[in-house]
């Protein structure tokens, strides 16, 4: 089946100058990018891809991250972006749950990654390798990309997206975006989570420029605005409320968003931005964008107003391929207005979770409403419909959002409990004064010689920054339920001593 590698090839012959990426290391042509993938895609064959096959991109972002990815689809294998940022044991944990085959790095980072697979060096001198067979071509039921949720279990759950959830994907929202050649979408979300792929992806399809810069760059807002009027942005595709929310409180800068026509954000609520009147930070379009890493990304759409509601919470209607249903406990639709459980099928539905035949039976059920074959994912969101669409209402479970991440606090919990001198823990989130969501971590176990300093580096050999708590409350004991479970409402309250 055709991918965002063969549409970049079709750029490349049609407008072989026209710039595809801008990069700190120069720009990249949609002629050398896709020479770029056609030879990356040879040493992938020369060392096996074929269907199926999982091959570990881990490269800091550039033109080699864009291009072994597209690389990875050519051959009809699939992908698994790492951030090589992140600590080695969470590293380690995606390859294994993921099942990968082979690496693609440089030979500088190997040695330091340690992973264990056969590496593909993307350094190596173009034609060094021969050139395997061609590649069978994958059909749309074939494994595109591997991405990863947080897990209760302390191990992240491997995602299982196929190629055609991919396509279909990436071509709606370029049509949904109205982008084209004259777009210029700058990268903000990081390798290694689903939001990259929208954000890489989704311009080059369209024949767009994509922006990358030093992460650094996009972190501090003043360099942020920055960026955006010195390569004159049209487009950000994956920005999350958090952001929007420390950018307007910005009160130096003006017009940070200049020239941008398009925003959309994902990841948490927008409730709080709107409610603290950020509308008007955004001259152009604003979307909000719902869904979860297992029905590939976005499944619905809202198109925030310029005076919007901000009683509720409008995430909007399903994009092309999407079926969205809110039903009972007894798999039975709600009336509208009525909150219910959200439940997602339709084209974007993952095929499970990797390794995890429970839990993939346990989250994706056949649909009671839908066609012969036809799955749900249950969301572990409630919903309900009203005149705009879908509005989000909350979580069945303990499940929040830190900064566009999905997170659940037992994986924290079970990471804090690896330390020896902790005996208990409980994770809850808290809101700062901005509408910003952190984790407490409440801890007991004899502590007295153990700073919160010593915890975090604790956390960070397996955690990334996103799940480290803001602040560690050391008690004597944790708080119980009569049924001796941990109280967490009573933690939250703050009254536990």
């Amino acid at each position: 089946m055709r991918t965002v590698a063969d549409d970049i090839a079709a750029h490349a012959r049609r407008h072989p100058e026209r710039i595809a990426l801008s990069t700190p290391a120069g720009e990249v042509s949609y002629r050398e990018l896709a020479a770029r993938i056609e030879e990356i895609a040879r040493l992938l064959r020369a060392h096996g891809a074929r269907p199926e096959t999982v091959c570990a991109v881990a490269v800091e972002h550039g033109t080699d991250a864009v291009a072994a990815m597209a690389a990875v689809l050519r051959c009809g294998a699939a992908f698994l972006t790492l951030d090589v940022t992140q600590p080695h044991d969470r590293l380690a944990s995606f390859v294994r749950s993921a099942g990968a085959r082979l690496l693609l790095t440089r030979s500088d980072l190997a040695p330091a990654l340690g992973l264990g697979l056969p590496a593909v060096l993307l350094d190596q001198p173009p034609g060094a390798a021969d050139d395997g067979p061609p590649a069978a071509p994958a059909g749309p039921r074939a494994l595109a990309y591997v991405s990863h949720t947080s897990g209760s279990t302390g191990e992240p759950s491997a995602v299982l997206v196929e190629h055609g959830a991919l396509d279909a994907y990436l071509r709606d929202a370029a049509h949904a975006f109205g982008l084209g050649p004259h777009t210029v979408a700058l990268q903000t979300a990081p390798l290694g989570y689903d939001a990259s792929i929208r954000d890489t992806f989704v311009p080059l399809l369209a024949g767009a420029r994509l922006v990358i810069v030093d992460r650094a760059r996009l972190l501090r807002p003043a360099e942020f605005a920055r960026t955006v009027r010195e390569h004159r942005v049209t487009a950000l595709l994956s920005v999350t409320p958090s952001f929007l929310t420390h950018l307007s409180g910005q009160g130096d800068l003006a017009e940070p968003l200049a020239g941008v026509t398009l925003v959309a954000v994902s990841g948490e609520s927008l409730r709080p931005f709107l409610a603290a009147g950020g509308r008007g930070l955004v001259p152009g379009r604003l979307v909000n964008q719902y869904g979860p890493t297992e029905c590939t990304m976005t499944t619905t759409r809202h198109g925030v107003p310029a005076a919007p509601d901000p009683a509720t919470d409008v995430v909007g209607t399903p994009r092309a391929g999407a079926v969205v249903r809110i039903l009972d406990a007894d798999l039975l639709p709600v009336a509208d207005g009525t909150v219910g459980e959200v439940y997602i099928g339709g084209t974007g539905v993952a095929r499970g979770y990797g390794g995890r035949p429970a839990r993939t039976a346990a989250c994706f059920v056949p649909d009671p409403l839908g066609p012969p074959g036809a799955r749900l994912y249950r969301t572990g969101d409630l919903g309900w419909w009203g005149p705009q669409g879908l509005h989000y209402a909350g979580r069945t479970d303990r499940q929040i959002k830190i900064r566009g991440y999905r997170v659940d606090p037992a994986e924290v919990e079970g990471a804090l409990l690896a330390h020896p001198a902790v005996t208990g823990a409980a994770v809850t989130p808290d809101t700062d004064e901005l509408g910003r969501v952190h984790l407490l971590a409440h801890v007991t176990g004899d502590l007295t010689a153990t700073t919160d300093a010593q915890l975090r580096r604790h956390l960070a050999r397996s955690l990334p920054p996103h799940l480290m708590p803001r602040r560690f409350l050391r008690l004597a004991a944790l708080p119980t339920t009569r049924g001796g479970k941990t109280d967490r409402r009573l933690l939250a309250t703050g009254r536990t001593a």
